[in-house]
């Protein structure tokens, strides 16, 4: 059987997360053959993997979205869409219509385009975004309506253009871009498509557009709205859909997605790795706190080193290691050094990508400081390495550290709000002053890993839901 795995913005080009997943997957299912179809922002990076394919990974396929940029253009047609073809448009430029891969088909793949930009450059889309505008947005000007409109589109334009890989069974690592490929693939070919959402994809490209700047005003409501679109698009096309944790299943449900269709399947790791990792225990010297993380906006570094600073004032005899990639962002690593030295934090360590299992001996208290986050495999290293974890309330956080619905275990650490680094501050302060419950809380959390959280009981699952995938018939 072959396994079309669809990633976008990971994997093999970045390290962690949800990179490490697919290669774990890859890893522990010999008896399968896999191909990437991987979407990329810069042609740049087509080549530069950070993995080594395992051998049953059969081939990629790179798509980079500034390609967009050198596509070619036929000129203007005129009355080049039949009505059917332009109700599905305006299903999709509105965001409110039901809107069905089929009809999406029909219009984004007839063979006469010789370019995604040749459907840009017809009269009846012209008029279907000018019928939006008058409808919805009339109080915007429309040369900026119409050209958000056209960076919105393009990509998805340009990506569903693109030849589509066979395989047998298709699986998708998010229900953006790559989820709504992974559904057309699985309807060109007539085979089961499956996604397993780590994150919320559509809240996580939300938070993005509130913080940004390229996206203005009301502008930003539209993003949004597209974003949505897209991920009820991807859940609608999907056999089943699979999460982390029971949180984002009910999110999921609440955005649309059939619960009949979601499961739930756990991350796993590799707890004999960490098997010589000896228990916490009560020593002299400095309290060491860690951060197993990359140093990058997502993790929210800054607030880390904010809540250090209340730490390390109130407790002098504390340290702090930052243990992770500090390549993927120059910049905020910048602007992390220059917080160390602006509020003049003594004991910060910036060790760069290092053997975890070697420096975990050494640390007392763990934390992430993440602002979004799926389900952290950090976390699951870190309880099965013994050690009490404080996090912020993101993704699978509050299940790993207190359990899920049914779970009677206790307590693992602390969850505390994200950007909150006085609460952060004053958990870590409470662990590390207090050895007794740093031992209980780690012990809570080497348990619940061991129960639900291992390494062959996430490629048990993989391997009974693929075998049941490739029995689905469309």
């Amino acid at each position: 059987m072959r396994i079309c795995l669809l990633t976008e913005g990971s994997y093999p080009y970045v390290v962690g997360g949800v990179s490490s997943w697919v290669q774990m997957l890859m890893e522990g299912l010999p008896e399968y053959e896999f191909f990437i179809y991987s979407i990329g922002a810069e042609a740049k990076d087509r080549g530069n993997y950070k993995y080594r394919f395992p051998e049953n990974c059969k081939g990629i396929q790179e798509v980079f979205l500034d390609e967009i940029l050198h596509l070619p253009s036929s000129g203007m047609r005129t009355h080049a869409l039949t009505a059917e073809e332009r109700e599905t448009l305006r299903a999709l430029v509105q965001g409110e219509a039901p809107l069905e891969l089929p009809g999406l088909a029909r219009v984004l793949r007839r063979r006469d385009w010789k370019s995604p930009l040749d459907l840009f450059m017809t009269s009846d889309f012209f008029d279907v975004i000018a019928r939006a505008y008058r409808e919805r947005y009339s109080y915007l000007p429309f040369t900026d309506y119409f050209w958000t409109l056209r960076s919105m589109l393009l990509p998805l334009f340009f990506l569903l253009s693109q030849p589509l890989p066979e395989a047998d069974v298709y699986h998708s690592v998010a229900t953006g871009y790559c989820g709504v490929l992974g559904g057309m693939a699985a309807l060109l070919y007539r085979k089961p498509f499956m996604i397993t959402e780590h994150g919320i994809y559509s809240r996580e490209r939300e938070a993005e557009i509130i913080k940004s700047d390229w996206a203005k005003g009301d502008f930003k409501s539209i993003w949004i709205r597209y974003f949505y679109h897209l991920a009820q698009l991807a859940y609608a096309s999907a056999d089943h859909v699979y999460t982390l944790f029971e949180h984002n299943a009910r999110i999921e449900a609440e955005l649309g997605c059939d619960p009949r269709k979601i499961g739930i399947v756990p991350n796993g790791i590799h707890m004999e790795r960490f098997a010589a990792v000896p228990e916490l225990t009560e020593h002299a010297g400095p309290i060491v706190i860690g951060a197993v993380v990359r140093v990058v906006p997502i993790k929210d570094i800054v607030t880390l080193l904010r809540a250090f600073f209340l730490v390390h004032r109130a407790l002098p005899e504390t340290e702090l290691y930052v243990m992770g990639n500090m390549e993927e962002d120059p910049e905020y690593v910048a602007l992390c050094r220059r917080t160390v030295e602006t509020l003049g934090i003594e004991g910060v360590t910036f060790t760069g990508s290092i053997d975890v299992a070697a420096y975990l001996p050494r640390m007392d208290v763990l934390v992430l400081s993440s602002i979004s986050e799926g389900q952290p495999l950090s976390v699951l290293e870190g309880f099965a390495a013994h050690r009490p974890y404080v996090t912020t309330d993101v993704g699978c956080c509050r299940e790993l550290i207190y359990g899920d619905s049914m779970d009677t275990l206790g307590t693992a650490g602390a969850v505390v709000a994200p950007m909150d680094y006085e609460a952060m501050a004053r958990e870590i302060l409470r662990l590390a002053r207090d050895y007794k419950l740093r031992k209980e809380m780690a012990a809570v959390g080497y348990e619940r890993c061991r129960r639900g959280y291992t390494y062959e009981h996430f490629i048990a699952s993989y391997r009974r839901i693929y075998e049941e995938e490739g029995q689905v018939r469309r």
